[in-house]
């Protein structure tokens, strides 16, 4: 379960007549990292505070300060976590420019614990039939979701189809979070970028249409898979 999750959308962008604010890009990778987790620790109280409470977003703009000193491209969440209570998940969306960053803050993470659990890209679910989301005023069941998978061995890459049976009920512009949030829940952001080759949306049912865990399957035991992060 998403508990928070921040990213640059439509409602922050300024006025167009006013000039958008400089963030500068630290030079250093790896000091930046460090700052960041010094930072974290520092607000550490007040957002297992927050948490506690089940209030988050007391604690958004601190947390969006911290992550845009590392790199104000950064995405961030706060979600459940797999093999602890809450896990950080900071992400470049697979930007090879914001490798370097997401490198050196997971390599100066601390050790996870029974709290806290840290990625450096969106983790897959342990399993997406479970999930259930709601894209605008429609709740999908990620189970009802199938796909077809055209596997291309000499790349190590799948082009895939993705239908559920409630798409005619989405708007235009959630179709295309239809089509990609099923997938990253299912492999995970990075497995997701290496992995899928042409990614499009079916509006009909199809022969042959493989089950969200049926493609994890495919799509590991393709050679020289990447794996699953962390």
């Amino acid at each position: 379960m998403r508990l928070f999750r921040r990213s640059r959308k439509t409602e922050d962008v300024p006025d167009p007549r006013t000039a958008w604010p400089e963030q500068p890009v630290p030079e250093d990778a790896a000091a930046a990292a460090a700052k960041f987790w010094e930072a974290w620790f520092a607000l550490l109280p007040e957002v297992s505070a927050a948490l506690g409470d089940r209030e988050p977003h007391r604690v958004e703009h601190d947390l969006c300060t911290i992550v845009e000193a590392l790199h104000p491209r950064l995405h961030f969440s706060l979600d459940r976590g797999h093999r602890a209570i809450y896990s950080l998940v900071l992400t470049g969306q697979e930007d090879p420019e914001l490798r370097p960053y997401t490198d050196a803050w997971k390599a100066a993470a601390p050790e996870e614990d029974a709290i806290w659990e840290y990625h450096d890209s969106v983790p897959p679910v342990p399993d997406p039939s479970e999930v259930t989301v709601n894209l605008g005023e429609t709740r999908i069941a990620l189970a009802d979701v199938r796909v077809t998978a055209k596997v291309d061995e000499s790349a190590g890459r799948v082009d895939v189809t993705v239908f559920h049976p409630l798409i005619d009920e989405l708007a235009p512009e959630t179709r295309t979070t239809m089509t990609f949030l099923p997938l990253d829940a299912t492999l995970g952001e990075r497995v997701a970028a290496e992995r899928l080759g042409k990614v499009e949306l079916a509006t009909a049912a199809q022969d042959g249409q493989l089950t969200l865990l049926e493609l994890r399957e495919v799509v590991g035991r393709l050679s020289g898979n990447v794996g699953t992060p962390d």
